[in-house]
This record gives structure tokens, C-alpha cells and sequence, in this order.
């Protein structure tokens, strides 16, 4: 039974889709006037705002409800609490906003619901996801025969890279690692830089591999790898570098790590959650050097690609040992013809269509239209730091991408500035500790940030520092 029509009563089939048109029409007209509203709008919450929330507390309801009323609750209730990360004026964590091609893109393929499993499940799904896959790589410069998987965020990005990994050396050995498990296994080394971000980490303890066994290498003042600090590599070991730490945007040296590795017959895999995409800015594009020479590769087109939430992606060099990693038992009723079903690339069976917004970003922006989104972020990063500089702020990182770490003196004043900015409204800003610096760190990562956001909420954190 379908539950479409305002009323609340039950119709079903092509009725039912007809008698849902208003309540589309509503959900639309609600949700551009949501976009329409961002720049007016605080980027977190009032108080108010947030108690408002409290209205969703109530008993599931005993029987059918309107459908309008439902989404009246919803948008009148639910919107106000929402952080307006869409918009130009959020920089706490790396998210993107959403492009408007992508976005609209993400509507109509909800409206689709197809299961991008297989080929056979969505024709449409599976051509999109392929000529995204082609895409990717032209403008991220990576191996033009590499697997790729469309998964949830960089963390399955990193789990599926680092399950290829797993898969290729313990194979080497003899060792049958998705049919025997890792009792008994071959031990893995694992490499880090002491500064490895937490999905990273994270995707090692649902592999097996831990969190704590892993060797951590020292870095520079930026929070590089020393690549003259590796330890001693062999075909057991698998060097987890960065492009993008989280706090500096500083990237490891993937050139001088790569060749290490490769005369060892060690495995790099790259979290490139944010910073992979400096590849496809030519004026970036050298923090990226020596990248191309890894093994696997984790990103998030949810952050710097500017589509809606989520969306990861995993690259790897030989397909045949991310498909090994994560493909399925086949199920009798699973009859393929030979060609690529998305399923064997990633963790998940069912899922929802992400190429689709990929391929409606990348189509829409063209190769000069993401870079220029790239390196627009990049000059409003630098912008921010030169206006802090300006005002007597220690700047603590240097600015080669989209990351600004601030200080404003002490460890308790910077946490009050940061307080008082995101109990103001204007723009939000998170804390960090990096390096012993208590530090606000600025993130600009989106599409709709202008020059005008910038200036805005630089005054918004001078007023906040002057308190």
C-alpha cells in the first residue's frame, strides 16, 4: 500500500503517484525556499531553535497521518536546527556544499530509487558511474586502468583501499585472506604518519589490522611524514600516507615514500579525503607530486567535489584486487554477463546511485570549473590568514590549500573566541589541538563561499577576538 495523497488515505499504483504531485510540489517549494533563505539564515542553531527540535519527541502515531502535515512538522520544526553547511559561511569540519547541478541531480535519481548493485538492477546508474570513473581519473591524474568504488565517505574509501591492500600482500604469501580470515594469517606491518587522521585508523580496527599495532613515523612542523624516517619496508607492509592533513592541508612526500616502497614491494595507500582533489587545479597540483605512483587512493566527493551527502570513492591501481577484496559469494540468482556490476567494487550490495551526482557535478563544472572551485577556496583560505595576520593573529600553519589553524594568544582566549564566533551565528569555526597550539581551524570548502563571506566573517572573528 502507498500512502501518497495529502489526505492520508491509502491508493495505490499509478493513483497514488498522481495524488502525491502536491505533496512533491510542496517538499520542492519548501526546500528552495530552505536554499533560498542560507545566507539569512545562522549557520548553527538558536537555542530556540534547537528546543524546537523537541516536537519530533512523540509516540509513534496509532494510525496514518497527513503526508503534508508530516512535512509541514518536518521543514517548520526540523530547518531551524539544521546547520546551514550549504552555504557559504561554514568552515568547522571539511564539508562541501552541495553544486546546484549535483543537487538537482540528487532529487530527480531519488526519484529513480535505483539499486546501483548491478547492471541489470539500473542500466542508467551503471553507464553514469562509468563514464564518472573515467572522468575521475582524467582530472585526478591517477592510472587510467584503475578499479574505482562508489561508497559512503572517505572512511569506506579507506577500508576498501586498505582491504585491496590486505588482500594483495597476504595473497603473495600464499594466504587466502577472504576465505581463510586472519587467524593464522601472515602478520601485516602497518606505516602511518604520527599525525594519521581517525577514519584512517578506524578503517584498520574494522580490518583486523588495529589501531594501535601500527608503526607511527615522525613529521615536520607541518605535519609531514619524514620519509627519511620510514622504517625498514618488505612486501608485508602497507604505508598509509596523506594528501590534506586535516589541520595544515600539508601533504606527506609521496614521491620519495612511493619509490621506498615500491623497492620493498610495499603497498602505499593514499587518504586523500580532501586534498587528492589538488590534482585537478593546475596551480595545486604540484602538492599532489608522486600520488600517482600509489597503490590505492580514498576521497570524498562529498567534500571538495561539492555533492550532496554521501559520497566516497576508492581507487585502486590493479581492479582484480579491489574486486577480490570485496566481492561477493554469487548468488544463484546473481547471473552476470561479464560486464562491471558497481557491487563487486565496494562493501555495500544495495545502494543508492552516488555516480549519478558525480557524473552532474563533473559534467557541470567542466575541468576548468573545478579547478577554479578549488583554487577559489584555496585564495578565500588564504585571505582569511592574511586578514588574521593583519589584525596581530599568529597564524600557525603555512597556507597551501584550503586549511587555516589561528591563534589568539593563550589556549583559554582561543577557546573563547571560538565560543563567542559560534554563538554569534555569522560563521562557524572549530577547535583543535595540533601540535601542542590550541588553534581555531578554518576549513573552506565550498562552492558557494564568496569573497564577501570571507570579508563577513572576518570581522565576525575580529569582533569575537575583541571581546
Amino acid at each position: 500500500m502507498s500512502d501518497l495523497t495529502p489526505s492520508g488515505s491509502h491508493s495505490t499504483g499509478a493513483a497514488g503517484r498522481d495524488a502525491g504531485a502536491s505533496l512533491f510540489e510542496e517538499a520542492a517549494r519548501r526546500a528552495l525556499r530552505y536554499l533560498q533563505e542560507l545566507e539569512r539564515r545562522r549557520v548553527f542553531p538558536s537555542p530556540e531553535a534547537l528546543n524546537g527540535l523537541m516536537a519530533f519527541e512523540e509516540p509513534l502515531p496509532a494510525g496514518p497521518s497527513d503526508p503534508l502535515e508530516t512535512l509541514a512538522l518536518l521543514d517548520e520544526r526540523g530547518s531551524p536546527g539544521t546547520v546551514t553547511s550549504p552555504g557559504g559561511r561554514y568552515f568547522g569540519f571539511v564539508f562541501g556544499g552541495s553544486l546546484p547541478a549535483a543537487l538537482a541531480a540528487n532529487w530527480l535519481a531519488g526519484a529513480w530509487d535505483q539499486n546501483a548493485a548491478m547492471e541489470a538492477a539500473s542500466p542508467a546508474a551503471a553507464k553514469l558511474e562509468r563514464v564518472a570513473m573515467s572522468w575521475l581519473l582524467d582530472v585526478l591524474g591517477l592510472p587510467a586502468d584503475c578499479g574505482i568504488g562508489f561508497v559512503s565517505g572517505a572512511t569506506m574509501a579507506n577500508f576498501s583501499g586498505l582491504a585491496a591492500a590486505r588482500h594483495a600482500l597476504l595473497k603473495a604469501q600464499g594466504w587466502d585472506v577472504e576465505a581463510m580470515g586472519l587467524f593464522g594469517a601472515p602478520p601485516i606491518t602497518v606505516v602511518v604518519g604520527e599525525e594519521v587522521h581517525v577514519s584512517l585508523l578506524k578503517a584498520l580496527s574494522l580490518l583486523g589490522l588495529g589501531r594501535e599495532r601500527v608503526l607511527r613515523v615522525p613529521v615536520d612542523g607541518q605535519g609531514r611524514m619524514l620519509a627519511d624516517a620510514l622504517p625498514p619496508l618488505s612486501e608485508s607492509t602497507i604505508v598509509c600516507i596523506q594528501a590534506g592533513n586535516v589541520n595544515t592541508g600539508a601533504f606527506d612526500p609521496a614521491a620519495e615514500i612511493c619509490q621506498q616502497a615500491r623497492a620493498a614491494g610495499a603497498w602505499v595507500h593514499v587518504d586523500g579525503a580532501f586534498g587528492l582533489w589538488a590534482a585537478a587545479a593546475p596551480q595545486r597540483a604540484h602538492l599532489a607530486a608522486g600520488l600517482s605512483e600509489a597503490d590505492s587512493w580514498a576521497t570524498d566527493a562529498h567534500k571538495w567535489l561539492n555533492v550532496p551527502y554521501d559520497c566516497g570513492l576508492v581507487f585502486c591501481r590493479r581492479p582484480e584486487d579491489l574486486r577480490a577484496a570485496l566481492t561477493h559469494s554469487p548468488a544463484a540468482y546473481l547471473v552476470t554477463d561479464g560486464r562491471r556490476d558497481p557491487m563487486e567494487y565496494t562493501p555495500e550490495m544495495s545502494r543508492r546511485a552516488r555516480g549519478i551526482e558525480v557524473w552532474a557535478a563533473l559534467r557541470s563544472l567542466g575541468r576548468a570549473g573545478l579547478a577554479e572551485m578549488i583554487e577559489r577556496c584555496c585564495r578565500h583560505a588564504a585571505r582569511f590568514a592574511q586578514g588574521l595576520q593583519a589584525a596581530g593573529f599568529t597564524v600557525l600553519n603555512d597556507v597551501v590549500l584550503n586549511q587555516v589553524l589561528v591563534s589568539f594568544g593563550s589556549p583559554g582566549k582561543t577557546g573563547q573566541v571560538i565560543r563567542a564566533l559560534q554563538e554569534e551565528g555569522t560563521c562557524w569555526c572549530g577547535g583543535t589541538v595540533w601540535q601542542g597550539h590550541t588553534a581555531m581551524r578554518i576549513s573552506v570548502s565550498s562552492w558557494a563561499t564568496t569573497t564577501e563571506d570571507v570579508d563577513r566573517c572576518l570581522e565576525a572573528m575580529l569582533r569575537a577576538a575583541a571581546l
